[in-house]
């Protein structure tokens, strides 16, 4: 089809005219009779999105998705285009895409009437035919619609009465197309009531022109929900004639997360050390993101874009390719320590209530952090609390043999009267037997002012012979989990000390990129005489 240049030769080959609703409609049923995906690289939305807006193109339907941010509303927009014909006639050189068997503009009248089967024609691909906009107060009825242009005029020398001498906007020019407008609450409500006439009658009138140009366009928007946007708001009229308004929403699943996240993310890199980051690691950073979502501290009004993930991913992806150029290590895997360095992925995308201002962005990110790490810890080890109650009977025996459930009492140094314990049920004896080793690691730090510094700046070597000076760590770490590499393993065994601190059991301070595990007593005492 693109060989026809002419009139003539475009009405010789049969081309048939569609409006683009007929032609996204036709084209998204062979698309699904055929199985083939309309929205590469969306997921998550297979049973709920997706099927809308099938519907809602097979309806012939304006649409506006309406959703929180990095919900992949604008990508959605875009590849709508798939849904276009690769290519359709215009009248060469026409501003607002005339068909070539049916102009609606002047000029196109005009030069059709002169020139007959000759016209020339140019050919318009579906890329071409999409524009957005995005919605802001500054936007004006002329940016979307048009108005007269006194340069055209003059050079023209046309009166202010010639239809020629208009300007069209945005709108007019992407005649058989797709519009999108994004960020539509923003648009101001004057501009607004520019957009009815095109929603409902399908026509556009500019100025005081007795002349109404038909408009073969689909215009679809994005809106964030309007009760958190409170610039603006959607008039009613609008939101009346918008036919199709369909929800977004974030992954419901860690799974389709991890899988958006890889997709975007760009940790395919060019590097000269070989870089793992393992599933369960990936899941953690996503489950910074779940977790903030269901925070009482984060406006959930606001939303949690799918975009903090992927930072976190690059910039923990980055600091391994630090570590690895200050260390020399050829082989890099993460550590805890390192997920300090993702804070910066998520103070800035992450919008506080005042409880949540209060504390701040950073303490409120590093709690976040810490809720997906106790999170992994707890599907991978048993419970801290059982070891802790013993391990906490040993430190009391110390300040005389005090056997006592009472934190309070033991540290006190009271005598308590012993409790006679009923005996253990079966389940009970059976747990004792696979009882993990968490009292001999925290009655190491018990003992004397043990305590471990790790760093993400460290040499695997010093950072494994660090965490190798704590008695049974390895071996509890080995017992739950099967690691590959030391790397894996050191991973595991720095989970438990952070384990037993989200339990209480041991003390943890950050001080710059360097955090000390110590005993919670000795840590308390210290911060008091400080």
């Amino acid at each position: 089809m693109t060989q026809i240049h002419t009139l003539g030769e475009l009405r010789a080959s049969g081309y048939r005219v569609r409006s683009v609703k007929d032609e996204m409609r036709e084209n998204l049923l062979r698309a699904i009779s055929r199985g083939e995906q309309v929205f590469p690289g969306i997921h998550g939305y297979e049973r709920t999105v997706i099927p809308a807006i099938h519907n809602a193109v097979l309806s012939k339907h304006d649409i506006i998705l309406l959703g929180l941010r990095g919900q992949a509303k604008t990508r959605i927009l875009r590849s709508l285009t798939a849904l276009l014909d690769e290519r359709v006639p215009i009248v060469a050189g026409c501003e607002i895409n005339d068909s070539p068997l049916a102009p609606s503009c002047k000029r196109c009248r005009r030069l059709s009437s002169e020139q007959g089967d000759d016209l020339p024609i140019a050919w318009l691909t579906r890329d071409e035919r999409y524009r957005e906009k995005l919605a802001t107060p500054d936007v004006t009825v002329a940016d979307l619609i048009g108005d007269i242009d006194p340069i055209k005029a003059a050079n023209q020398r046309l009166t202010y009465a010639d239809e020629e001498v208009i300007h069209y906007g945005i709108i007019p020019r992407t005649n058989r197309g797709i519009f999108a407008i994004n960020e539509l609450p923003d648009l101001a409500p004057r501009i607004q009531v520019a957009l009815l006439n095109i929603l409902e009658e399908r026509d556009l009138q500019i100025r005081g022109f007795p002349v109404r140009i038909p408009m073969d366009v689909v215009l679809v928007f994005s809106a964030n929900p309007e009760d958190y946007t409170s610039r603006g708001n959607i008039i009613t009229p609008l939101k009346d004639r918008i036919d199709s308004q369909i929800l977004t929403h974030y992954p419901q699943q860690i799974e389709t997360a991890r899988r958006i996240t890889e997709q975007e993310a760009w940790t395919n890199r060019d590097t000269q050390v070989k870089i793992e980051i393992p599933t369960y690691v990936r899941d953690l950073i996503e489950n910074i993101a779940f977790a903030a979502r269901e925070s009482e501290l984060v406006d959930q009004s606001s939303g949690v874009s799918a975009r903090l993930t992927i930072a976190a991913l690059e910039l923990l992806q980055s600091n391994l390719e630090r570590r690895a150029a200050m260390t020399g290590d050829k082989f890099v895997f993460p550590r805890l320590s390192d997920l300090a360095m993702v804070l910066p992925a998520i103070t800035g995308k992450v919008e506080m209530v005042y409880e949540g201002e209060q504390q701040g962005a950073e303490v409120v990110a590093r709690r976040l952090i810490g809720l997906a790490v106790a999170k992994l810890f707890e599907a991978k080890f048993p419970p801290v609390e059982r070891a802790g109650r013993m391990a906490e009977r040993e430190r009391g025996r110390g300040y005389g043999e005090v056997d006592s459930d009472d934190m309070d009492d033991a540290f006190a140094g009271r005598r308590v009267q012993k409790k006679k314990e009923p005996p253990p049920r079966e389940e009970s004896k059976k747990d004792a037997r696979q009882e993990p080793n968490y009292d001999a690691i925290l009655g190491w730090f018990a003992t004397g002012s043990n305590k471990i510094m790790l760093s993400d700046e460290q040499p695997f070597k010093a950072y494994f012979a660090e965490l190798g000076r704590v008695p049974k760590l390895a071996e509890t770490a080995a017992k739950y989990v099967q690691a590959s590499t030391d790397e894996e393993r050191a991973f595991w065994m720095e989970m438990v000390l952070e384990g037993l601190h989200h339990a209480l059991r041991l003390a943890r301070e950050d001080l710059d990129s360097t955090i000390t595990f110590q005993e919670m007593m000795k840590f308390n005492v210290l911060r008091t005489v400080k």
